[in-house]
């Protein structure tokens, strides 16, 4: 007798008993989900799986498309797959380098080629359509790592070897589709067929790939006008390999060699030196234009409060008088603040700020008045007062940090030449291989979860649960205003996962698998364990980093 498996749909809110080693994809042909788009993963018992995957034991399934964080980034995962063979196809003579995100897109690179003509653009993109169109199978297989670090050097990929020599394990997992191999973190959709949707065009020094649109996948992502930051990118980047550390391989066999202590030197030197020539433009604003007010703005977890300390030593370097106020302190009344869709105070709004009191301050200080600057008690959820009042003199500059810093709403009383803005993030960091990069946004969920649990007293749970909510005010608030900037500060430090994962992995731990944010914990163990440990002795007391993983020597 056949034996029967009970499977329950949270997308039908139903069960179904199918057959024992049934995969998630003949499963969905059984059901009949209305879901808005294709199929590309699922979360069993809260587990990210791929639609390959065979029932053995009753489960909760819960389908996902790519509209879903994770299904996006599937998506993204596969088309690189393609991608990979498409480059190996028309530019074998080349590397692909997959560099960072643009939008919903990605912006690749090729080692040793300058450029890609929009001729070349048309051909790699209809090799992709032809992988695309033929709906190979992608069938991954875990296998004994030797063999798979075999199979991956024999192909050419010497920086995917270099990693899993890094961190020895005795099986690791390997794709194939067709005659290629690869190696990638995270889930692949069953057939190159997914990939249904791309373009390639030329970018910068090599080429951009539009995906669809996350929050509208029937659209293509358009190519951002982001050259600051691009330029950032590639400043990094050059950096990076010079250094010799572009991939976490490399990260983890200069930390197996003795090196831990040098790298941390040279990241913190590099931080350093932005620091100081931030400062440096400033104070060459300051004298030229009159610029009084520094605008800080950046995405959670950026370290902005840190980064306007280190600038402001800088400052006092150069003679000037640094004053940091946070514009947090110029929130409403909490009975006032405006509510966000679920009936949530939404602090993340530009009107849970009193925009008037705080454009009235900043006239009366640059005029030179004395003025009683408010201080926001979180407790109460009031306004209270600073029992001194502030004055600027001539050579004093105001410090402002907030997510709204970069909005041109936020301080229409101050002429242009006045501000002097700056954006920063941890934009970027070292590269797992050559075309699987760190999120940046992982980078920030994990220091973010560290430092919550730390000092305020947040479990994983809480700040994972959190986080879709802070991602979309950070696409409506801080984003579009990026490019506004006079200096963008990349705050990555390429060895801090290796720093945070000891810290964070307990924390993570915690979550069960009974609740929906357990697969986003184990996804962010998973990747953590590519890292080599570091401990915190050597971190400099002043680092960006001692924000989240505590001991700095500045004052929060």
């Amino acid at each position: 007798m056949e034996n029967i498996i009970k499977v329950y749909c949270e997308n039908s809110t139903s069960h179904i008993e199918v057959p024992m080693g049934t995969t998630l994809l003949e499963l969905l042909d059984k059901l009949t989900l209305k879901l808005n788009y294709t199929v590309l993963a699922a979360y069993v018992n809260n587990r990210l799986e791929e639609l390959n995957y065979r029932v053995y034991t009753p489960i909760s399934v819960r389908f996902i498309d790519i509209s879903h964080a994770e299904g996006h980034r599937v998506y993204q995962r596969t088309a690189a797959f393609l991608l990979q063979q498409a480059m190996e196809e028309l530019f074998a003579d080349f590397t692909l380098h997959i560099r960072h995100s643009v939008g919903s897109g990605i912006y690749c690179e090729a080692e040793g080629k300058q450029g890609f003509s929009e001729l070349e653009c048309i051909a790699l993109e209809q090799a992709v359509r032809a992988i695309a169109e033929k709906n190979v199978p992608i069938v991954c297989s875990k296998e004994p790592t030797v063999d798979v670090v075999a199979k991956l050097e024999e192909a050419g990929y010497a920086d995917k070897a270099q990693l899993l020599r890094s961190r020895p394990k005795l099986y690791s997992n390997i794709y194939y589709m067709g005659k290629s191999v690869g190696y990638f973190f995270g889930a692949l959709a069953p057939s190159s067929g997914y990939v249904d949707n791309i373009a390639i065009v030329p970018y910068s020094e090599g080429f951009f790939v539009a995906l669809p649109d996350r929050t509208n996948p029937l659209r293509l992502g358009l190519v951002p006008k982001v050259e600051k930051m691009a330029g950032l990118f590639h400043q990094f980047h050059e950096w990076m390999d010079i250094v010799g550390v572009a991939t976490v391989g490399e990260l983890n066999d200069r930390i197996h060699q003795g090196d831990t202590s040098e790298l941390i030197k040279i990241a913190e030197a590099v931080h350093g030196r932005q620091f100081s020539r931030v400062a440096d433009k400033i104070y060459e604003a300051h004298h030229q234009r009159g610029a009084k007010v520094v605008l800080i703005s950046g995405p959670s977890s950026s370290g902005k409060t840190t980064s306007a300390k280190r600038i402001g030593i800088q400052l006092r370097v150069l003679g000037l008088r640094p004053v940091l106020i946070s514009l947090d302190d110029y929130f409403v009344d909490r009975a006032n603040t405006p509510l966000d869709e679920n009936g949530d105070y939404d602090y993340e709004a530009l009107e849970a700020l009193d925009l008037a009191r705080l454009n009235d301050d900043l006239k009366q200080l640059i005029d030179g008045k004395s003025v009683e600057i408010p201080r926001y008690d979180f407790i109460t959820g009031t306004r209270q007062w600073h029992e001194q009042p502030l004055k600027l003199d001539e050579r004093s500059v105001l410090i402002m940090e907030g997510i709204h810093a970069l909005n041109p709403k936020l301080t229409p009383a101050l002429e242009e030449r006045l501000k002097f803005k700056v954006y920063l993030s941890c934009f970027t960091s070292v590269a797992l291989d050559n075309i699987t990069r760190v999120h940046t946004t992982d980078n920030r969920l994990l220091r973010r979860i560290t430092r919550d649990y730390r000092t305020r007293g947040n479990n994983a749970y809480n700040t994972i649960a959190r986080w879709p909510s802070v991602r979309r005010g950070e696409e409506k608030h801080i984003f579009p205003y990026q490019e506004n900037a006079d200096v963008m500060i990349n705050t990555s430090l390429f060895y801090e996962l290796g720093v945070i994962r000891p810290i964070v992995e307990p924390i993570l731990r915690e979550i069960p698998d009974t609740e929906p944010e357990y697969g986003e914990a184990h996804r962010l163990l998973e990747f953590l364990d590519n890292f080599v440990p570091i401990t915190t002795d050597e971190i400099p007391l002043d680092s960006v980093l001692r924000e989240f993983v505590g001991g700095s020597s500045f004052k929060y």
